[in-house]
């Protein structure tokens, strides 16, 4: 069995087909009945509430407060607003009744045709129409700026083609929508937020981000600027982990949203929307993640420390457990989520893969001989190294490694971005280099056509303007036309 649960597909012969395994087999997630959708399992879901547990801090450190808005949404509200109904007109899922009946031959229900809404209601693929309608109700005048809600929630956008948690009809996420009084402010929102972001992807997740502006064709839909953390996936694919809005004054006046200034004349309010959704499980999965199994950074990890007692009858075990105790009571008050497996229906085999599978950052291991001698077997998850370390004083020093395999797991992937991101003026170099991975810094003309010849030709797309690139002339690599900018080309999830 232990065989069974390490038997991946090896990461160089399917990436793919490793990540979906590695999503089953570690317990995180499953198909469900309904097409496009996923079932979260618990172990994936105490991943999701520790990435939400520090994320909705941080943002009420910004000022941010949660509330909640409606799942269904009017049809019109979408037609306000043209180009975010033109975003998202394909990915909707309609609500068209709200009433079904037993059929005659009583094999079953069908749609009530006498229960036809009188508009259709849209599941929410995002909240600026049902929100920004809410807030013309709740801002009045200058004093009641800036507001500031985030919600936590799902959303639908039905997908052809799903992966789990990096793509599914489906998904849990956080939407910010903010309103202020000036541009400027409004700005300044859009980039602490992202900020916010990319501190957690490398704090929290490990994972290093480069930080930048979309392209005109990229932008989120009605947005007058899209800012984005872009991560690097060990196959030296992109993977947009989180975006920030600036939706200028286009929702305000779709929904006549106006506060009176400090000279008592009414202005259009200026607004920002900002999210990160479950997608961060797949980009934590593929960022550290072996052909083991899950590889978590601690701050993440559901259970930080597993202790395994291998023992030789039930008086054994009885001591064994009664030394370990002080030990699990210390590191619980120190904070850290331990869990002591001494279950006698799985061998210590089969639990060391399955909780290396499952990305347990360190496995602590006592035996008899251990007991005797007063030492524990320590395992770190990060490089599988093992050793044998006292007893006393293990509590400080499993502390300090947990910090240690963190801060190890960023350096990792901060090394291997920075081993892959390449600048590169020719284009034909471009075309073969960029099937390999890696994320590619190259003179752009700024126009559509040649962002579009990129991505049919190579499937790669701009992912963004870098922040922190020194921005020199040139010339761009397929059309031959001044460039505007140095922009980061990869190809992407």
């Amino acid at each position: 069995m232990a065989k069974e649960l390490k038997d991946l597909t090896k990461r160089s012969e399917n990436y793919s087909q490793w990540y979906n395994d590695l999503v089953v087999k570690a317990d995180l997630a499953e198909q469900s009945a309904v097409r496009g959708c996923m079932v979260i399992k618990p172990y994936g879901y105490a991943i999701w509430e520790k990435m939400q547990s520090q994320l909705d801090k941080m943002f009420k450190e910004t000022g941010a407060q949660n509330a909640y808005f409606p799942l269904l949404i009017p049809k019109s509200f979408l037609s306000r607003e043209a180009e975010h109904v033109e975003g998202f007109a394909k990915e909707c899922a309609v609500v068209t009744h709200y009433r079904l009946r037993a059929k005659e031959d009583k094999s079953g229900v069908e749609v009530d045709p006498a229960a036809k809404l009188e508009e259709e209601l849209i599941v929410r693929p995002t909240s600026e129409t049902i929100i920004w309608n809410t807030y013309k109700n709740w801002i009045h005048s200058w004093r009641d700026l800036p507001l500031m809600c985030n919600q936590w929630c799902n959303v639908m956008r039905w997908e052809m083609r799903t992966r789990p948690f990096l793509r599914t009809s489906e998904f849990l996420w956080q939407e910010g929508h903010t309103a202020h009084a000036t541009r400027e402010e409004a700005e300044a929102e859009a980039k602490q937020m992202l900020r916010v972001y990319a501190q957690f992807a490398e704090e929290w997740m490990a994972m290093p981000v480069v930080q930048g502006v979309k392209s005109e064709t990229e932008r989120f839909a009605g947005a007058l600027d899209t800012y984005t953390i872009e991560a690097m996936m060990q196959d030296g694919k992109a993977l947009q982990s989180g975006t920030s809005h600036f939706l200028g004054q286009n929702f305000a006046k779709a929904f006549e949203v106006t506060y009176l200034n400090k000279d008592n004349k009414p202005e259009y309010v200026w607004a920002t929307s900002w999210g990160v959704s479950t997608r961060l499980i797949g980009a934590l999965i593929m960022t550290h993640s072996d052909d083991n199994g899950l590889v978590l950074p601690p701050r993440l990890a559901p259970i930080q420390v597993v202790i395994v007692p291998i023992t030789k009858g039930s008086e054994q075990l009885e001591a064994i457990s009664a030394r370990l105790q002080p030990v699990i009571a210390a590191l619980r008050a120190a904070g850290i989520a331990v869990k002591y497996d001494d279950s006698d229906n799985k061998r210590p085999g089969f639990k060391f893969a399955d909780y290396e599978l499952k990305g347990v950052p360190v496995r602590l291991v006592m035996g008899g001989r251990d007991l005797e001698n007063g030492t524990i077997e320590v395992m770190r998850r990060d490089t599988l190294e093992k050793e044998t370390h006292s007893i006393d004083g293990i509590v400080e020093y499993v502390e300090q490694l947990l910090e240690d395999i963190q801060h190890n797991l960023l350096a990792k992937a901060r090394q291997r971005l920075e081993e892959r991101i390449y600048e590169c003026d020719d284009y034909e170099e471009f075309k073969e280099r960029v099937k390999d991975g890696g994320f590619f810094l190259c003179h752009w003309d700024g126009t559509a056509e040649t962002e579009a010849r990129i991505k049919e030709e190579t499937q790669a797309t701009i992912r963004c303007v870098p922040n922190g690139v020194e921005q020199t002339p040139g010339i761009d690599m397929v059309s031959g036309k001044p460039s505007v900018a140095r922009v980061i080309i990869a190809r992407s999830y």
